[in-house]
């Protein structure tokens, strides 16, 4: 099984170090110790709380969701509007992540796409990567 430092637990849950060691303390998630005496967390212990808030957060309050069939969205904060004659490329941090759209000059007008708008980047795809990195929690 996959286990995660506290820290790297606590980044995956986008909570602080204290945040997983409390939920430790009060039976939210188990707490064991690894090979090397560390504290650690099973990657499926953290399955659970991870699916548990996913779309319940403030965020997501506050940017109900529309009617839509795209299941993967962020919601986060438009960072930068690059716009040309016809085209736009748009920039939205979504806590940890930033994603890059590019879209009509036009449409990127008409959403009044600045940095500092709250908007949500929505993605429906056919083919989705997902990828490992090497040699880290084999």
């Amino acid at each position: 099984m996959t286990q995660f430092r506290i820290s790297e637990a606590a980044a995956l849950l986008g909570v602080s170090d204290d945040t997983v060691r409390r939920w430790g303390e009060h039976g939210r998630i188990a707490l064991t110790r690894g090979a090397n005496g560390m504290q650690v967390v099973e990657g499926t212990d953290l399955v659970e709380l991870m699916t548990e808030h996913a779309g319940g957060n403030a965020l997501a309050e506050a940017f109900p969701l529309a009617r839509t069939s795209s299941r993967n969205r962020f919601i986060g904060l438009v960072t930068a509007v690059h716009r040309d004659g016809v085209m736009a490329q748009v920039e939205l941090q979504a806590g940890p992540f930033r994603v890059v759209s590019l879209m009509s000059r036009e449409a990127a007008d008409e959403l009044g796409l600045e940095p500092g708008v709250l908007a949500a980047a929505t993605a429906k795809a056919t083919v989705v990567s997902i990828e490992r990195p090497q040699g880290v929690h084999e």
